[in-house]
């Protein structure tokens, strides 16, 4: 997965935190690619669990600091992935670093991420722009 201007959402610690993202799901997946150890693979996973939960925490205080109206259905689609990336360990500790489960990391984490980046990030970056809170 690659950073690109396309992902921006233009709130600067949105992008700082949605950049680190990708970097670390890319070692995940390299990770995995090169068969390296379960210890290696597990931390990935640990770390992006962690990170996503620390993510999200700054974008729902964003969203209820300035009474972001789509912040109920928003923070639905964090707990959601959250939850995905909890099945995703179970597997890893069940399966360990197999082909499926890259193929699961990269169909559930990256086309998520970047479907909700370039939809509901960027409508809540949008919505900061303009400046609105009611």
């Amino acid at each position: 997965m690659q950073w690109s201007a396309s992902l921006a959402t233009g709130v600067d610690l949105i992008d700082q935190q949605h950049q680190e993202l990708i970097k670390r799901i890319n070692q995940l997946l390299e990770a995995c690619n090169q068969g390296k150890g379960k210890e290696v693979v597990e931390e990935m996973l640990n770390f992006l669990e962690d990170y996503v939960k620390t993510h999200f925490r700054a974008e729902e205080k964003l969203q209820q600091d300035h009474h972001y109206p789509e912040y109920p259905t928003h923070k639905q689609l964090h707990d959601q992935f959250i939850q995905d990336i909890g099945n995703l360990k179970q597997q890893f500790e069940s399966e360990g670093a197999t082909l499926r489960l890259v193929v699961v990391i990269n169909r559930k984490v990256v086309d998520w991420l970047t479907q909700h980046i370039m939809g509901a990030d960027k409508a809540l970056a949008a919505f900061l722009r303009e400046g609105r809170s009611s």
